[in-house]
Formats: structure tokens, C-alpha cells, sequence
């Protein structure tokens, strides 16, 4: 089997190289001296976008304007797949402006590089069917799981209101605990260390990543609102004594 990645960002260079173990991979990235990962070749836009499967690798808030470019150039028959953290977005995109005889698979792989330094086995992976055929979609979920990933096959909308609290929160509290100025300590309890992996894990990524996912993700409001709101109640609790999910009084 062989396949495309469009864009070698940190994530897409990742990607092609886990790929790579196991297919063919041939590449693309808007900046021919960007190093390309090892078992990898590189290739041009117009080869990469005429593979049989094409990976986007690119920002969510690029997507669009990279689609636009590039639809009419993509074969009839190709697959192609999405890596953004977000899906209802990138699935409307890929389903209004990819042609009709181009099959289109939504995916998250929900690790990168930081979360998978040691191994994919038992890691989530997120595919979303928007035009494809069931014989294909289990193809292509026998490919995930034979890489030892734990796939799930959801709508869209269902991702991102999972992925709101599963991701969003997560990459929320390590921006907002790196604002506060954590730092390591001689007398760091495990908690508190485990506090600073989130924020090295979380703030390692690049800030247009944290801004796609809060603003692209039509749930993420909702779940920085109910923080806050949780947040306010324990600040209450701690001020009044009254009882809030967390603990408190009569608890």
C-alpha cells in the first residue's frame, strides 16, 4: 500500500514516519528544506495530491484555504483523510469541496509525538465516515488497529463534543497552569509533577493548535464556561464553606 502526506508540520512529520513503517510513504511540505523523516520520499504537490490516499496534515485554520487549492487537482477514486483535532468542521469542508467521486475518510489520531514516543499500542484513534463505502471504512479500521491503536468509529459531532472535555480541557488547564508560572520543585508531590507533564505535553504543540481547537471545536465554549463555573464554585466554597460537587461541607 501506498499513501500521500500533504504538509510535514511537527504532526505530519510524525505521522508519515509511523506510517512509514508500514507502507510506502511519499510526501509533501511547503518548505523544500524541511528534513524529511527517515523511510519517506519526498515528492511534489502535484505527485503527492495523485496517490491512491492522501493524509492533510495541515492546520486547522489552513484547511480550507489548502482545499481550495487543491480539490480539483485530486483523481477520482482517491481517499482522502484529514488529520485535524477538530471533525464536524473539516468533514463539511472535505464534503462540500472535495468533488463527488473523491471518497472522504475524517480521522483524529489523538496522540502526537510527546504522547507517543514509546509505542501506539492502545492509543485512540478517532474515524469519522463521510463519503466512503463500509468495505473501505473497515479497511482502513483493520490498517489502525493492526498498528495497535484503539479505533473508534464515530459521527463527527460526537467526537467533538467528547474531544471538548478529552482534549480541550486538558490543552486548556496546561496553557492556563503555564501562565500561572508553574515550575519544578525540590518538594514536588507526584500530583504536582504529573501538573507540570500536562503543561510540557500540552505547550509543546504549537499555540495555533490550542487556538483551532478552542474556537473550531463548536463545544469547546460550553466546556470553558462549566469551568469556570466550577472553578467559581469551589473559589465559594472555599470563601463560604458551601457544598459544591468537589467536596465541602455535608459531603
Amino acid at each position: 500500500m501506498r499513501v500521500g502526506v500533504y504538509g510535514l508540520g511537527r504532526f505530519g512529520s510524525f505521522w508519515a514516519e509511523v506510517l512509514a513503517r508500514h507502507v510506502e510513504v511519499r510526501a509533501w511540505s511547503r518548505d523544500p528544506s524541511h528534513p524529511v523523516p527517515p523511510g519517506v520520499t519526498r515528492t511534489s504537490e502535484e505527485e503527492v495530491l495523485a496517490e491512491p490516499a492522501v493524509f492533510f496534515c495541515v492546520a486547522i485554520s489552513a484547511f480550507e484555504e489548502v482545499l481550495v487549492r487543491t480539490a480539483s487537482r485530486i483523481p477520482s477514486g482517491t481517499l482522502v483523510m484529514d488529520t485535524c483535532s477538530v471533525k464536524s468542521h473539516p468533514a463539511e469542508l472535505m464534503r462540500r469541496l472535495l468533488a463527488p467521486t473523491v471518497s472522504v475518510l475524517a480521522t483524529h489520531p489523538m496522540f502526537g509525538p510527546d504522547s507517543a514516543t514509546e509505542s501506539l499500542d492502545g492509543l485512540p484513534m478517532v474515524l469519522c465516515p463521510v463519503r466512503i463505502t463500509p468495505e473501505e471504512l473497515e479497511r482502513w479500521r483493520r490498517f489502525f488497529a493492526s498498528l495497535g491503536l484503539s479505533v473508534a468509529v464515530m459521527d463527527p459531532d460526537e467526537h467533538d463534543r467528547q474531544a471538548a472535555f478529552t482534549q480541550g480541557v486538558t490543552h486548556y488547564l496546561g496553557r492556563v497552569l503555564k501562565d500561572l508560572g508553574v515550575a519544578p520543585s525540590a518538594i514536588a508531590t507526584v500530583g504536582y509533577r504529573r501538573l507540570l507533564e500536562i503543561v510540557e505535553q500540552t505547550c509543546n504543540d504549537p499555540w495555533q493548535l490550542f487556538l483551532d481547537l478552542q474556537r473550531f471545536n463548536p463545544h469547546t465554549r460550553e466546556m470553558r464556561e462549566r469551568l469556570g463555573r466550577s472553578l467559581d464554585a469551589v473559589m465559594a466554597a472555599i470563601d463560604g464553606g458551601a457544598r459544591t460537587n468537589a467536596g465541602g461541607p455535608g459531603t
